[in-house]
């Protein structure tokens, strides 16, 4: 008489930590103010555009007019009213930032998961490729590119996409290989589940902590480099009102009109202190969970 087992039934599973996820994320002071900022600023950013009291193309006064009942923090090197470009000069950034924050974070971790898992020659080629990546400078990659081709805003998010993932990769791979000895990683590949699937199930939820983390970081970066392309003229072209650009054009006047070259600069800090402030905020209470755990 044969008896039939149930691999599944007879072999325990042990249940997966629970990893520090939003709800304990906002438990944190630091997060709940960044994603604040972060909100208030993309908001914003969405309606700037309908309360600019003038074109933010136009010459509505002298050059470097100082503030005035009619430019509310003045004009900026060609006459134009700097409050309403700064409440236009967020537009570019406002997508182009979050979008190259999140594939960055997306790839990285793809790349990492796959390589964590296989080991062998997939995590050799595969690390060892980012590693030229990261030898090699972005700033200088950047600028061949947008020399070449152009600077097509789509070109700028590739960029930063493809400068911030190694970073990405390496943080996540080193946070998912102690997890392939945990029990629940170890029973899922004995009773032969597939690879997708255990990346998937097993793998991607236990590292979601770092990931967070990872995006508030990222995102701070991606502004600070988008920014400082439009500051050298690789970025946003005029006569488009953006930030970094603001701060090329009027910087020259900063003894004559300073909030031309202030204003759009506040901005920037702001938004940066922003996911700053999430991602520290996160790691402290990824840190905290990890010590209880």
């Amino acid at each position: 008489m044969s008896i039939d087992v149930d691999l599944n039934a007879a072999t325990p599973r042990r249940s997966r930590p629970r990893p520090a996820g939003w709800r304990r994320l906002w438990t944190s002071a630091q997060v709940r103010w960044g994603v604040t900022l972060l909100v208030a600023m993309t908001v914003l950013i969405a309606i700037g555009p309908l309360l600019a009291p003038y074109d933010p193309a136009a010459p509505v006064g002298k050059p470097y007019a100082m503030p005035s009942a009619m430019a509310f923090l003045g004009t900026d090197n060609l006459g134009r009213d700097v409050f309403s470009r700064v409440l236009s000069g967020g537009t570019y950034l406002a997508w182009m930032a979050p979008i190259s924050a999140l594939l960055s974070v997306a790839v990285g971790a793809a790349i990492a998961l796959v390589t964590a898992y296989y080991g062998g020659w997939t995590d050799l080629l595969l690390m060892r490729s980012l590693d030229v990546l990261l030898a090699f400078p972005g700033v200088l990659l950047t600028l061949l590119c947008v020399s070449v081709f152009g600077p097509e805003p789509a070109l700028l998010v590739g960029l930063v996409t493809l400068s911030l993932m190694p970073g990405v990769a390496r943080v996540i791979r080193g946070a998912a290989l102690p997890l392939l000895n945990q029990e629940y990683v170890l029973w899922a590949k004995a009773v032969g589940k597939p690879a997708h699937n255990i990346i998937l199930r097993e793998l991607l939820p236990n590292v979601s902590s770092p990931l967070l983390v990872e995006l508030g970081l990222r995102l701070s970066w991606s502004v600070g480099i988008l920014s400082s392309m439009s500051f050298i003229g690789y970025g946003i072209q005029p006569p488009a009102a953006d930030w970094g650009l603001m701060v090329n054009e009027n910087g020259g006047g900063l003894g004559t009109q300073p909030f031309a070259a202030l204003a759009p600069i506040a901005m920037i800090v702001l938004y940066t202190i922003g996911g700053a402030l999430v991602a520290e905020g996160a790691a402290r209470v990824v840190a905290r969970t990890e010590g209880k755990a």
